[in-house]
């Protein structure tokens, strides 16, 4: 695996987890912008977790989670009832080397902290490496259920 500290994102890295996400996220999300992901970090400042690259030469920068390169992302929300899991990517360049591991094992350390018992996580129907990513964790389709959406601006 990479060398990668996770940590929980800070307002600083918000430019950078949204340029990041146009090279390494599927899809589009309608709270895609600055101020979505402001009001993520500000209403749960843990569930932003970021995956950064850390110079093996840099120790006090792991320690920290401070440098390096931001190679992984995952939303982990929780809203007492519920863990959903969102906007999981990894760098095009950085697959396949167990960050999208790390990253849902603190996602999931965070949920049963919480007091969560089951994690979902959206995932686009047509792309198919996530599915099977996401099944090599664990996770499965569950297809009694279908998402309904209803945008609330424009």
């Amino acid at each position: 695996m990479t060398d990668v500290c996770v940590r929980a994102a800070t307002p600083e890295d918000l430019d950078t987890v949204l340029a990041f996400w146009k090279v390494a996220a599927e899809g589009t999300s309608i709270s895609d912008d600055r101020a979505g992901v402001e009001r993520l970090v500000a209403r749960d400042p843990e569930a932003l977790i970021l995956a950064m690259e850390v110079p093996p030469a840099r120790a006090e920068s792991r320690a920290r989670g401070s440098g390096g390169e931001l190679v992984g992302t995952v939303i982990a929300g929780f809203d007492g009832w519920r863990c959903h899991l969102y906007r999981l990517a990894v760098h095009p360049g950085h697959r396949r080397q167990g960050i999208a591991s790390a990253l849902l094992d603190a996602a999931e350390e965070r949920f049963v902290r919480l007091g969560g018992r089951r994690a979902d996580a959206m995932v686009l129907t047509r792309n198919e490496t996530a599915h099977r990513a996401w099944g090599a964790v664990g996770y499965g389709p569950q297809e009694q259920w279908r998402r309904w959406v209803k945008p609330l601006t424009g």
